[in-house]
This record gives structure tokens, C-alpha cells and sequence, in this order.
């Protein structure tokens, strides 16, 4: 959930963002209407969407006895969950501790033990974000090509104003067919204020907002950047430079440089978190398309190997679908647990 305290009695008018261009790919506004969908209803979608590991892991609790064999049957399960080495190590050790504690010899009870222990390995991922430290809080969006960035974008924007947070966005993705378009529509649908620029500089487009967030006295701007891959060293470059141009406009900016991953790019998600919080120095997450056929143990591994803050993950679509990340309920959803 957010961290956010509503600063102003009443927000100044959003501007309608100008030629707006249908683009595909982004939900129609029936889809981003907010539900009363509960709690329980939004744990169920989030069991469905990681079913892929929690099925391939249901034999290992339903084995009889605590064995050998056992023990490397859940290995393995946990290795092909994309968790890693280190952290399959971790939590099998974990593991073991707990059987011996407890002198445990039904193979059921293994459930709940690895639940706890990949529930706690996760716990330091589990962090707000909090949007009221600044006035404006710039946020940095990242992420390759693909992994859901502009929609993420849009969907954090409904979240954030729904707090009461007066949100300006940035169109600095200046390299993608569309992606100002694209953008376009999410400020209309959320009735926000937008910076753009057509064919402009992605540094200078991100520094044109940050000072209009000023003048305009907004709560957050969101940076959307250029997808890339972080192989692509001149395009890195790029990133570094508006981090640097951001600065200029605001000495303390950015307050966050949020990296949006694919739940589905397994242990490839954990060299992007490396290689773009080497560049920028990440603040935080958000995993998106946790849809059924993503893993999930991936966050096992961020978390072992460079435990950056999941602030929000992501099922499906439509805008109900970002949910602030929640370690125990995460565990839960892939190991089975009611």
C-alpha cells in the first residue's frame, strides 16, 4: 500500500492531454474501472496465477513419509521455480532445521515449513512506497521492451490519485512507435497532466516535467523511459543521463527509480535487477504478468542476491490487477496454503 498524506484541500484541475490516438494494447476504460473485489477474491487470482510452480510442487507434500527422496524431489521443484541456487539452498536448509526441530516425519507437514521459510526469506522485499518525502516525489520508471512499463505506469497513476496525490506524467520513452500515444491515453483515462515532446529528448522531456510538477505544485511525477535491454550499454548510457538531467531540475530527484520486471523472464529477471541497479541504483520493484504461467521463485532470488523493496505485483490487465506485494500471502499462493 501507499504511504501517502493528502497535502492539499483540493487538487488543482487535471488538463486533458492533447491528441489523444487510440492505441492497441491498452485497456479500455471498462477494464480499468476499479472493482470491490476483496481480499480473498484477489488471493484466489494470485493462487491461480502462479498455479505453474504450486502444481509442480503438490507431489512433494503428498509423498508419505520425510526421505532423501523427498528432499531432492523439493530441490529440485524449488530449482525449476526459477528460485536460484542460493536461495533453494537457503530454504532447503531452512528446512531441514524445521523437520529436525519438530522430529516431523509426514511428508505434509513440509508445506508449512517451506512456506515459512520462503515466506520469511521474502519478508525484506516487503516495503510501501511512499510518495510524501518530496513535493513533487519524482519516480524513475525502467524496464526492458515488453515487461509491461507504460501499463504499469497507468495503473500506479489510478492507484496514486485515488490516494489523493495530484500525479503528472512524462513521456520520455521518445524511442518506441506509440509509446507517447500510448501514454496519451493513460493521462485521459486518469485525467492527469502530461509532458511530452514529439520526437524529443527523453532527458529533456524528464527535466521539462520535473519543473512543471513544480510550478503546477504536483504531488508525483512519473518518468516514463525507453525500454531496454541492459546489454545495450549506449541506451544504459541514456538512463544515466536523465538520472543526471532529473538532478538539475531538482537536486534531490529522483526520489524513486522503480525497475518494472516480467514475472515470466525467470532468472533472467534477476540479471535486469542487477544490471539496472549497478546503472541507476533501483529503489524498487513492480513484477507484472503473474498470469499462470509465471513461476514466481525468481523474488526468492532478487531477494537472496540483492533484496530490493517489491513494492507492487501484478496478475493480469485491468487496473485492479496492481496489488502492494505481500510476502506471506506470496508464499502462500505458491506452496498451496490456505
Amino acid at each position: 500500500m501507499f504511504s501517502f498524506f493528502k497535502k492539499k484541500n483540493s487538487p488543482a484541475v487535471a488538463t486533458p492531454p492533447q491528441a489523444v490516438v487510440p492505441v492497441d494494447n491498452v485497456p479500455s476504460a471498462a477494464d480499468t474501472e476499479p472493482t470491490t473485489e476483496n481480499r480473498t477474491e484477489w488471493l484466489g487470482r494470485l493462487r491461480n496465477g502462479l498455479r505453474k510452480t504450486s502444481q509442480s510442487l503438490s507431489h512433494v507434500f503428498t509423498a508419505g513419509r520425510i526421505d532423501e527422496d523427498l528432499y531432492e524431489e523439493l530441490e529440485s521443484a524449488l530449482l525449476m521455480s526459477d528460485a536460484g541456487v542460493k536461495a533453494t539452498q537457503h530454504v532447503m536448509q531452512q528446512v531441514r532445521a524445521r523437520v529436525k526441530q519438530t522430529r516431523s516425519n509426514e511428508a505434509s507437514s513440509v508445506r508449512g515449513f517451506v512456506t515459512d521459510a520462503f515466506a520469511a526469506l521474502l519478508q525484506p522485499l516487503e516495503k510501501p512506497l511512499q510518495v510524501d518525502q518530496a513535493s513533487p516525489t519524482v519516480i524513475m520508471m525502467t524496464g526492458v521492451n515488453g515487461a509491461g512499463k507504460t501499463t504499469t505506469i497507468g495503473k500506479l497513476t489510478r492507484h496514486l490519485s485515488d490516494a489523493g496525490a495530484a500525479v503528472l506524467l512524462a513521456a520520455g520513452d521518445t524511442f518506441r512507435a506509440a509509446a507517447r500515444e500510448q501514454l496519451d491515453v493513460w493521462a485521459g483515462r486518469n485525467q492527469v497532466d502530461i509532458v511530452s515532446q514529439d520526437g524529443g529528448d527523453p532527458a529533456a522531456v524528464s527535466f521539462d516535467a520535473v519543473k512543471a510538477g513544480i510550478a503546477r505544485k504536483k504531488d508525483v511525477v512519473l518518468i516514463d523511459t525507453a525500454g531496454r535491454l541492459p546489454t545495450q550499454g549506449h541506451l544504459m548510457e541514456e538512463l544515466k543521463k536523465i538520472k543526471r538531467v532529473l538532478q538539475k531540475a531538482e537536486p534531490s530527484a529522483p526520489h524513486e527509480v522503480l525497475l518494472v520486471i516480467d514475472g515470466n523472464t525467470g532468472q533472467n529477471a534477476l540479471a535486469q535487477v542487477k544490471a539496472f541497479d549497478d546503472a541507476l541504483g533501483l529503489t524498487g520493484l513492480i513484477v507484472t504478468k503473474l498470469d499462470g504461467t509465471a513461476k514466481g521463485g525468481v523474488l526468492a532470488a532478487i531477494a537472496m542476491e540483492r533484496p530490493i523493496p517489491v513494492y507492487f505485483i501484478g496478475v493480469g490487465e485491468t487496473l485492479n490487477d496492481l496489488r502492494d506485494f505481500n510476502a506471506t500471502e506470496f508464499a502462500q499462493a505458491i506452496f498451496g496454503e490456505k
